[in-house]
């Protein structure tokens, strides 16, 4: 089923894109060769998806990579086949007999291999028309639209296997999913797979790994980072960088706690709001005692505390509740506001195992998180003062391929909180904002925060990834679920707006993508170690230490290698580890009172005098040159 009939108008699926078509068709090739080699198979889904496709087969056979040339080739013969995409439409009824014929491949009869029947007709309401695609003897319950011809899809490949549940369901029975991909021509199929093995190459896990810059366990927990020594070092930069921002754009730092009473995050509506992405409430050890002792049973300490009858905790999942009672714990006049408070604060999300990956999506992140708390007449500067410092971390970093995107609530959505007019304000406020800016945005339903619209800067990557990163977040509703005031001009309470701001966002996931961007060949101010000291031999120790002494002495991340390797082994490790400069110093340095600089892009940069090559160095930290 290629796609499903899901009462989808026809308006709707004109609107594929494409190359969305084709890949829909190639699915579609894909189902009718797996059926010719394996005529016991039962399908289901077989959508296209962003950068290609897949189809869920039932199969007593597993499916592997050895398996993709022979699949392959019984693609070719379809493609040249040139068989016509022909939609018919039939009763339900007839869509029946057609099953017991064995000629639907989405609804067939239960084969002999089979541990379960694939019934794709059960989702299709009474008395509605079932859509069927049929290309040669291949016949399945499908939607559409497809390209006219198998013709048309010659550029393809498969690219892996997995397990999916039927239906998504994990309460069902598992199939196997193949996925492949495809384009308009070959060309642009390689280019693609050249950049999936560019993209190899830079994964931040291996990288990481590679550097030594951070480390799962899993005696400590899926998803939960250990920073090793190098990797916290990018972290801490980042921070200082940040912090200085903040100083110059009047910000106080705060800390606050990892753990918060439930009902503060009931308040805010984070619980039960977001409660299946939230770790386990915690329960307190007075309450934990006296339910003991009553024989409470698991199901019912959980009503307990979700009802407030049991004091319970939570690892917090968001720094503004927190922020909010700093922001009340005084009285404040207009001539207060605004007040901006800023920490890198961590917090705790129960993202499901399957959707871990590295740094991009773990159970602990730190956030570079603020709260600026002004009134209606200061929110327009305030979030052009937000943006302009998301600007300011991405151009100091290079990243300047970005666009930027409007999350709005969903008006139909039962997800968003609060007053209507409020949410038209705060989007209209976002709106303006982002038109001033000098970068194309586009506007997306459904992409607001429960508790106010957003600003997303969504970045595009040296291979052409897109990440989403900074944001700046406008909130007429916190203050009033928290009764936030201040005193205005008439010497009357007045609610101030609430602006939540993050321009790396999760300093993970920041992280991951800057590994990513540089391939971990971080510029020299970020980089763990800049300069390595390169004696020739052991009888040039003395004056590579003294060199050594005068880099630490400016601040410098540096070392040296007075191991026995020869030189040329030591510069190929340095390469390796992606230090930004090498020092070497043999006999002719020590002669001449100099040291010969490279640099692992730049390669040999000559000779140069301690004193010229220390002052160019920190010339280029202070700046943050890339």
């Amino acid at each position: 089923m290629a796609e499903s009939n899901d009462r989808k108008t026809l308006e709707e699926r004109s609107q594929m894109s494409d190359i969305e078509r084709l890949r829909h068709s190639t699915a579609h090739i894909l189902a009718t060769a797996i059926a010719k080699i394996w005529p016991d198979s039962q399908f289901a889904a077989g959508p296209p998806v962003e950068n290609g496709f897949y189809y869920d087969v039932e199969l007593e056979h597993r499916i592997s990579p050895e398996d993709f040339a022979m699949i392959e080739d019984e693609m070719l013969k379809i493609v040249k086949e040139n068989q016509t995409f022909e939609r018919i439409i039939v009763s339900r009824e007839e869509a029946l007999n057609l099953a017991q014929s064995g000629r639907l491949a989405a609804l067939s009869e239960r084969s002999k291999s089979s541990t379960f029947k694939i019934d794709l007709l059960e989702d299709i309401p009474e008395g509605e028309e079932i859509s069927i695609f049929k290309n040669g003897d291949f016949w399945d319950l499908c939607a559409g639209p497809h390209v006219p011809r198998t013709g048309n899809c010659k550029a393809f490949k498969l690219m892996s296997v997995a397990s999916a549940f039927y239906k998504g369901d994990s309460t069902n029975p598992q199939l196997q999913r193949i996925y492949g991909t495809s384009f308009k021509n070959k060309t642009q199929l390689n280019e693609y797979l050249e950049q999936l093995e560019e993209a190899k190459k830079r994964d931040h896990r291996k990288v990481g790994r590679d550097l030594g810059l951070f480390h799962f366990d899993e005696s400590v927990g899926q998803g939960l980072v250990l920073w090793k020594p190098k990797g916290s070092i990018i972290r801490n930069e980042l921070q200082k960088f940040i912090a200085g921002e903040l100083e110059k754009k009047g910000y106080s730092q705060v800390y606050t706690p990892h753990i918060g009473k439930l009902d503060l995050y009931k308040t805010s509506g984070h619980f039960p709001y977001y409660e299946e992405s939230q770790f386990s409430p915690i329960v307190g050890r007075e309450s934990m005692s006296a339910l003991a002792e009553e024989g409470c049973s698991c199901g019912e300490l959980t009503n307990r505390l979700k009802s407030g009858e049991a004091e319970g905790f939570l690892l917090k999942p968001m720094n503004c509740p927190h922020h909010i009672k700093i922001y009340s714990s005084e009285h404040h006049s207009y001539r207060d506001l605004p007040i901006r408070l800023a920490e890198f604060g961590t917090v705790y999300r129960w993202e499901k195992s399957g959707e871990l990956g590295g740094l991009t999506r773990v159970r602990s992140f730190t956030q570079d998180d603020a709260h600026l708390f002004c009134t209606d007449d200061q929110v327009q500067e305030e979030i052009m003062g937000c943006l302009e410092l998301v600007k300011v971390v991405l151009t100091t970093l290079g990243i300047v391929d970005y666009r930027v995107r409007v999350g709005l609530r969903d008006v139909d959505s039962t997800k968003y909180v609060g007053d209507p007019d409020n949410w038209d304000r705060a989007e209209s406020a976002l709106r303006e904002a982002a038109s001033s800016l000098d970068v194309p945005f586009t506007e997306e339903s459904g992409e607001a925060a429960f508790y106010g619209p957003k600003i997303d800067f969504v970045v595009k990557d040296v291979i052409g990834r897109e990440w989403q990163l900074g944001t700046v977040q406008v909130d007429y509703n916190l203050p009033e679920r928290f009764d936030l005031s201040y005193i205005g001009k008439d010497n009357k309470p007045h609610r101030p707006v609430m602006i939540h701001r993050a321009p790396f966002g999760s300093l993970e996931r920041f992280v991951a993508v800057l590994i990513e961007h540089f391939e971990g060949s971080f510029p020299t101010w970020l980089s763990p170690e800049q300069v390595r000291v390169l004696p020739i031999s052991e009888k040039f120790s003395e004056q590579a230490s003294e060199q050594l002494n005068k880099l630490l002495g400016v601040g410098a991340r540096a070392s040296m290698d007075n191991s026995a390797e020869k030189i040329g082994a030591k510069i190929r490790l340095a390469q390796l580890e992606k230090i930004p400069y090498m020092l070497i110093i043999g006999a002719n340095e020590v002669e001449t009172n100099t040291i010969s600089v490279r640099h692992r892009n730049r390669g040999d940069l000559g000779a140069l005098c301690p004193e010229e090559f220390i002052s160019r160095f920190t010339d280029e930290v202070s700046s943050r040159s890339l």
